[in-house]
């Protein structure tokens, strides 16, 4: 059931998109032949005219869109007919084509306003984590680290636990022994056994039978994640250098060794980059009885878990009274649309790779969960998310899409005259078919994740 609300809650968004250029184009006199929600690809569901209407549900639901006579050679509506959207003025015609988008946004205003109206408050992205139980093995390092159940986890390598990802990467990302190691780590390490062992250069073999000495063993230097990536907008990537087959079988030789004997292979630039892949802490600061302290380090198992059961509680605004309803709302808004754009930006700079890119699919069986998990207002204002993503999605200058239609307005305005019909209409036909390769990696990406999942 839950999930069926949620095809609902999104064919809505189709719907009030397309009804936005409906609207738009009647109000100025434009005729429209067609209504469409989904693509013309595949058979067609439902088919009846309305008026001088028809309207169409294509089983291909993925879409939408309004027809003019333009874009009917056989239209029996005149070429000068003032009813033909090309003869319009282009203030005209931008106002329809942006309209679909204006309208998206307003439904995703009025959603949140519903939400912040009726529940009494919005999510403000911020949690906080406490400890709800400790379930490490015996001998775990969060056991000595003086961590106890009921303590609010505040910061962690010195950032502060604002986001319900925060623990989660830290530790997943501090894994031990993980086949890599910072780079100037590994320079400090081969100084550190080059002075106890001055006889022989970097990459010198060293004779077999040869005894080695070994310094100390410390720490790796903790790791930092960005805030974006905390709060799910970036992903964290390991910059540190890979380490060869042969000096992960050397760190695992070393591990709490004072020297070792060469076997005629050894080189004291394969010994730092050996002692570079150990153990990652986690400097983790907590609030307990209004106190804030500084615990013991903590280190990841090889799994990247550190051994907590937690408890997650997000922060809410209160939304009391009708400037709060309305001010709160707004900023929800902007907010999310800002997280939107960072996220746009990663992916078109390649830092969040295609892989990662989700559709429909994922998007009605993730929002029927948190329908079916949370209640009906986290699936409103997840609707009112994507609202805002068909936004900036639809206002994206490719052909084949809104934006993509008020460049062409844009380029007509500097030329002093529209672009020849026949190129407008190979351009969109080609963004067009590569849009449906774009949705089918994105459904295959979703059915991949649902599997694996």
């Amino acid at each position: 059931m839950s999930i069926l609300i949620m095809i609902l809650l999104l064919s809505i968004l189709v719907l009030v998109h397309e009804l936005g250029h409906l609207i738009a184009a009647r109000s100025f006199g434009i005729k429209v032949d067609k209504f469409g929600i989904g693509l013309p690809i595949g058979p067609t569901l439902f088919e009846k005219q309305c008026g001088d209407i028809k309207i169409l549900i294509h089983a291909f639901l993925f879409g939408g869109y309004v027809s003019f006579p333009d874009d009917d050679k056989e239209s029996g509506v005149p070429k000068d007919s003032d009813e033909r959207f090309a003869n319009k003025p282009a203030w005209q015609r931008f106002v329809v084509f942006a309209a679909g988008v204006f309208a998206n946004l307003v439904t995703a205003i009025i959603l949140v306003i519903i939400v912040a109206t009726i529940w009494g408050s919005l999510p403000s992205g911020t949690y906080q984590t406490y400890v709800n139980k400790i379930v490490a093995p015996k001998g775990a390092s969060v056991w000595s680290s003086g961590l106890q159940p009921g303590d609010r986890l505040l910061s962690i390598n010195g950032s502060n636990v604002k986001s319900k990802y925060t623990v989660y990467l830290y530790a997943a990302n501090s894994k031990p022994y993980d086949g890599k190691a910072d780079e100037a780590f590994i320079k400090d390490n081969y100084e550190r056994i080059k002075n106890i062992n001055p006889a022989f250069s970097r990459d010198e073999i060293i004779p077999e039978g040869i005894l080695v000495k070994l310094p100390e063993k410390i720490d790796e230097p903790a790791i930092k994640i960005s805030d974006d990536a905390l709060k799910g907008v970036a992903i964290y990537k390991n910059k540190d250098t890979d380490l060869s087959d042969v000096q992960i079988a050397l760190r695992d030789k070393i591990i709490d060794k004072s020297f070792i004997i060469s076997d005629g292979t050894l080189t004291l630039n394969n010994l730092a980059f050996a002692m570079s892949d150990g153990k990652k802490p986690l400097n983790v600061v907590i609030e307990r009885n209004g106190q804030n302290i500084a615990l013991n380090t903590i280190y990841p198992d090889k799994d990247g878990l550190i051994g907590i059961m937690p408890n997650i509680k997000e922060d809410l605004v209160p939304t009391k009274n009708f400037g709060k309803i309305i001010t709160q709302s707004l900023k929800y808004t902007y907010d999310q649309t800002a997280d939107i754009l960072m996220i746009l930006k990663q992916l078109i700079t390649g830092k969040i790779p295609a892989k990662n890119l989700h559709g429909v699919v994922l998007v009605t069986k993730l929002g029927g969960d948190m329908i079916s998990n949370d209640g009906l207002f986290s699936g409103l204002l997840l609707t009112a998310i994507i609202s805002l993503n068909l936004v900036i999605f639809n206002l994206l200058p490719i052909p084949a899409l809104d934006g993509g239609q008020i460049l062409f307005l844009i380029i007509e305005k500097l030329r002093g005259k529209p672009l020849k019909e026949e190129s407008v209409e190979k351009i969109s036909t080609i963004f067009f078919l590569l849009l449906v390769l774009l949705m089918i990696l994105v459904t295959f990406n979703d059915i991949w994740f649902l599997v694996q999942k």
